[in-house]
């Protein structure tokens, strides 16, 4: 039975996240994309966030892999500008951040994979980003 796409990046996020240092990689990269969005995490409980981190990316995989998307609608109004206000173009640096985390910590992530993992948790995160 071949492996399916969502597979694939569900053995790579475990690959990774298992490891604190993604996490706190992941935002060293995220916040050096821009100014604004280094300013967001200034007074940030960064222990908390990264667990929150952690449990999102799991919520777009599962989500994939046939979760209904109610937890990804409620991380979309939490990120509407009607709280957070998370800019919706920030999801582009959010997205790239990812991969250039996952190329440093997964040792099986390729050109391939990279393709694999944004074409699995676009829908997803399209959900949360259309909130806004």
């Amino acid at each position: 039975m071949p492996i399916i796409d969502s597979d694939r990046v569900f053995q790579s996020y475990g690959r990774c996240c298992n490891n604190d240092q993604f996490f706190i990689d992941f935002y060293d990269r995220f916040m050096a994309s821009s100014p604004a969005i280094r300013a967001r995490f200034v007074n940030t409980d960064m222990p908390a966030q990264r667990h929150l981190l952690r449990n999102g990316i799991m919520q777009l995989v599962l989500h994939a892999r046939g979760m209904p998307p109610t937890k990804l609608r409620a991380l979309g109004e939490s990120h509407s500008r009607h709280q957070l206000d998370i800019d919706p173009g920030w999801y582009g640096l959010w997205l790239d951040a990812l991969m250039e985390t996952l190329r440093r910590h997964d040792p099986r992530f390729d050109a391939e994979l990279e393709a694999i993992w944004r074409q699995t948790i676009q829908p997803g995160i399209d959900i949360i980003r259309d909130a806004y």
